[in-house]
């Protein structure tokens, strides 16, 4: 399957020695068929995509010999399962809404037909002709509402819409997914496989909380845990978590429905 990796800071920072490992599961560990990289900078995105292996890539070298800064990452490894081997199908996806700059990636095998049933789209559209891109779309579809003002929308208006995107797409197959309005990133885990040949199972994402320089926190999630350091945690099957300035400050559990407490800096 897809692996997904992403990232949250409170003060932009770089993150070569986990892009390094995260791109060894592209072609020498893991998946092949494409990868792509995207970061905020200034408010905007910069994205790099490549329909190649990550292990191989020129542009992974050259962003480990020039590393940059940032404070949200999202990057994403293909496994191709629907669509063919082409740049257009390769994530993560980028789309403008309410004069930001979102992103998207995910993993999983979305039936297609019953995804286009359930949520037609009106205002956006996809380019490739991916399961996860036209999910990107029907997500953006539901929160248009909240960015008509161009003003960032509560995070209890915008995780609850989320949270009822994720809900009905688990309906449809393995749906874990990274959003980010460049306001906060949110992680979504569902099922994956696993290597060992069985059905798709959770736990489909794992996330890491880190304290760094003084006053630095980072919150780091990814399909499998990229390093050996203890603090790797799985997420529940259909967990919810949203990170702000590299901290954990809302998740909401699936089996409970309930969303936990906002709570500050994760040591």
């Amino acid at each position: 399957m897809c692996e997904l990796f992403a990232m949250s800071s409170r003060f932009p920072t770089e993150v070569r020695s986990s892009l390094e490992a995260f791109a060894r599961h592209g072609g020498l560990e893991g998946p092949k068929d494409g990868w792509g990289l995207a970061y905020y900078a200034d408010e905007d995105v910069r994205l790099v995509k490549e329909s190649e292996p990550a292990s191989g890539s020129d542009c992974v070298r050259f962003i480990h010999d020039h590393p940059f800064v940032s404070g949200v990452v999202i990057s994403h490894i293909r496994k191709a399962t629907q669509g063919r081997m082409a740049m257009k199908n390769c994530q993560p996806f980028v789309r403008e809404l309410g004069g930001r700059m979102h992103v998207f990636a995910h993993n999983g095998d979305i039936d297609t037909v019953r995804l286009r049933a359930h949520m037609p789209l009106r205002q956006f559209h996809p380019v490739g002709d991916t399961d996860s891109e036209y999910a990107f779309c029907a997500l953006l579809e539901r929160l248009r509402p909240l960015w008509r003002d161009l003003a960032t929308p509560s995070l209890h208006d915008r995780l609850g819409i989320i949270a009822r995107f994720a809900a009905a797409i688990r309906l449809l197959g393995p749906a874990n997914f990274l959003y980010s309005d460049g306001d906060a990133l949110f992680i979504h885990a569902h099922r994956r496989l696993q290597g060992d040949g069985g059905p798709p199972r959770p736990p489909g994402l794992h996330v890491l909380a880190r304290s760094c320089a003084p006053g630095q926190n980072v919150i780091l999630a990814a399909s499998v845990p990229l390093t050996d350091e203890p603090g790797w945690q799985p997420l529940l099957e259909g967990e919810l978590v949203a990170a702000q300035g590299g901290s954990i400050v809302a998740r909401l559990d699936s089996a409970s429905g309930k969303a936990a407490a906002q709570f500050g800096c994760v040591a």
